[in-house]
């Protein structure tokens, strides 16, 4: 069965856990899904069956919504509630202060990702270093934080919602908010709201054509040339810069690259259903 849509994961399961429960629901041995979310974080989660994994990098994922409650105060070095070890009293703050520091917050940020999240380091995630009790050497990553709103204040907890592009961590947001004003912070929930225009939608299958992010092209040969993945040339196309494309075959799509080098399939006949 191959079958692309969006599930919603509850607070308290692996990201793992979830596919797992889909695969035995739907009976289907072969699944994936994109952009992992923490055990203690809920929302939405893009689920593939079948070849439809392959599809992942060249669907409209960003930028992403999410909505976080962080705790004012409270330190982790996880920077959310799975390992809080002190909890301080806080100063109450205005809105507008907190209305401030979001706004000095839009655009480009540099930060460091968490010691405990999955990025790769020399081949291991950094989460499995940290848990080892090992030192890191996490480096800065810069990413766009697209907006950033106030959703609720009650001391010392603030919910907000922030948009931001791919690969941008929360707990370190959260934890920067906290910082700037003047205190440590962990979250005590976060949940993914969207990625790009896939929403949580009662998992209904998704139509491959309308869920890409790259530009749709037109091959003016005959569509027997691409079902058989017979050679393609530059000038038989409507787009012919170099970049990566997709064409409509009717029941199914090719993806493929124009280069320098000549046109390269990167996959062909995908169901687009």
């Amino acid at each position: 069965m191959n079958r692309l849509f969006v599930a919603y994961k509850p607070t308290g399961i692996s990201s793992n856990q979830l596919l797992g429960q889909l695969k035995r629901r739907y009976k289907v041995k072969k699944a994936g899904y994109s952009g992992t979310l923490d055990p203690f974080a809920k929302g939405v989660l893009i689920i593939a069956f079948g070849n439809h994994g392959r599809l992942f990098r060249f669907l409209n994922k960003t930028p992403k919504r999410y909505r976080a409650t962080l705790w004012l105060g409270a330190y982790s070095p996880t920077l959310d509630i799975e390992k809080i070890e002190t909890i301080n009293p806080t100063e109450t703050v205005s809105e507008a202060q907190i209305q401030e520091i979001f706004h000095s917050l839009i655009g480009e940020l540099t930060y460091l990702p968490p010691k405990y999240s999955a990025k790769r380091i020399e081949g291991r995630r950094a989460y499995e270093f940290a848990r080892e009790g090992k030192e890191v050497d996490l480096r800065e990553i810069t990413s766009t934080i697209y907006d950033l709103s106030l959703v609720h204040y009650c001391h010392p907890f603030i919910t907000f919602e922030a948009t931001v592009s791919e690969g941008s961590y929360i707990r370190s947001l959260g934890e920067i908010i906290a910082n700037r004003l003047g205190c440590d912070g962990a979250l005590t929930a976060l949940e993914r709201l969207n990625e790009g225009q896939f929403v949580y939608e009662n998992e209904t299958p998704l139509d491959v054509k309308t869920s890409l992010g790259i530009t749709k092209n037109r091959y003016n040969g005959t569509t027997q040339t691409i079902l058989l993945g017979q050679p393609l040339i530059r000038e038989d196309f409507d787009l012919q810069e170099n970049g990566t494309y997709w064409i409509d075959n009717g029941d199914t799509i090719s993806i493929f690259e124009i280069s320098d080098e000549g046109v390269r399939y990167i996959l062909n006949k995908v169901e687009a259903c």
